[in-house]
């Protein structure tokens, strides 16, 4: 779609930050807009901010409530409203007719726990839509072939692929009830060094945030290191030792209780990376929508 240039300062205005204009114009606060696109509250301050340096004019005011549209912002409002009557069109058109095959990299736990749910819901809607699943948690391949979808852990540096941010997750310290029974909760960071940790193995995959969070940590006196997560999670339950777990697969478990959570909490991305020939697809952009 093409960018829109309706201010004086020369520069083009890009749809997507339009929209991003419509969530804030609508929902009132940076952060109900940025959960309203799958985005972060950095991104849509980043895309406003776009907006203006190219529209030459400022087009948001606070108020009590929040943030609202000025005479500026309000010319801009039909602009966005068209662009996303458009692009509704087109999902519209799209999804009548989903078929073909879609394969999608992407690591174990997001895979389990987002990517099957989404896969097979969109699945059961377009029963033409064929998928292929492989996990893998690994950096985003500057010159992939044979996948339309990575989904990586980090923002991936891949020049000839376009970056899509999909969830923020946070990499942190658990261990099982027993374990903390007999063997205490440490007071301190430096207190894990009395402790077998459990995470991956060195150099396994060479993913710079996944990696960095071992670095940041005392070595610890012995460890279960395993490619999967998954066991991860199940050596740290079975009281193994102090396991850096995702959140989101450890803190609903009923065993497992946090550690040192106010001294160690690494925040993480999941990302994916998809060819801009991928984007064309119709059932990608679904696949990356519903993701």
């Amino acid at each position: 779609m093409a960018s829109y240039a309706p201010g004086g300062s020369g520069q083009q205005i890009a749809p997507e930050d339009l929209l991003t204009l419509l969530a804030v114009a609508r929902l009132g606060k940076f952060t109900a807009a940025a959960h309203s696109l799958g985005l972060n509250h950095t991104t849509v301050s980043r895309r406003i901010a776009a907006l203006e340096k190219a529209y030459g004019e400022r087009v948001l005011v606070a108020s009590p409530d929040g943030w609202e549209l000025n005479a500026a912002g309000r010319q801009l409002l039909p602009i966005a409203e068209e662009i996303e009557a458009a692009l509704g069109r087109i999902d519209a058109h799209a999804s009548s007719a989903l078929a073909g095959t879609i394969r999608l990299a992407c690591p174990q736990a997001f895979a389990l726990e987002y990517a099957v749910p989404a896969l097979t819901s969109l699945q059961q809607r377009h029963p033409g839509l064929q998928v292929e699943l492989i996990t893998a948690t690994q950096r985003a391949r500057q010159y992939r072939s044979g996948v339309d979808i990575e989904v990586v852990v980090g923002r991936p540096d891949a020049p000839r692929s376009v970056a899509k941010h999909i969830r923020d997750y946070r990499l942190q310290l658990y261990a099982s009830q027993d374990y903390i029974a007999a063997h205490s909760m440490p007071r301190t960071l430096e207190d894990l060094a009395e402790h077998r940790m459990i995470y991956y193995i060195e150099n396994s995959l060479q993913v710079d945030d996944l990696d960095e969070v071992a670095d940041a940590l005392p070595r610890g006196n012995g460890f279960f290191r395993s490619t999967s997560v998954h066991a991860h999670v199940l050596a740290t339950s079975e009281g193994v030792g102090i396991g850096i777990l995702p959140d989101f697969l450890a803190r609903d478990n009923s065993r497992l209780l946090p550690v040192l959570p106010e001294q160690f909490s690494k925040p993480v991305s999941y990302w994916a990376s998809v060819r801009h020939e991928s984007l064309r697809n119709s059932g990608v952009r679904s696949v990356l929508e519903v993701l």
